[in-house]
């Protein structure tokens, strides 16, 4: 099965990464960008078994949320 887990830092943690970067679109002229939070995305094939504690294994939760995606899966023959 394919799977992505996207982390997050939790509410309430100063994401330092993602206030430069709404700084950064700003002064580029994208004047509606705000509260700019930066993540990572991890996409993987494995045993539906598996996936929470692949999960638990890739975040910091004291400071990180995580949330799992089912995905279709795609036929890469080519």
């Amino acid at each position: 099965m394919r799977y992505r887990i996207t982390t997050t830092l939790k509410s309430g943690i100063l994401d330092n990464a993602g206030k430069a970067t709404g700084k950064a679109l700003q002064t580029l002229g994208f004047t509606g960008v705000n509260q700019v939070r930066i993540g990572k995305t991890i996409e993987l094939n494995c045993d539906p078994a598996d996936i929470d504690s692949i999960a638990k294994s890739t975040y910091n939760e004291v400071m990180e949320d995580f949330t799992i995606e089912e995905m279709k899966e795609e036929n890469n023959d080519h």
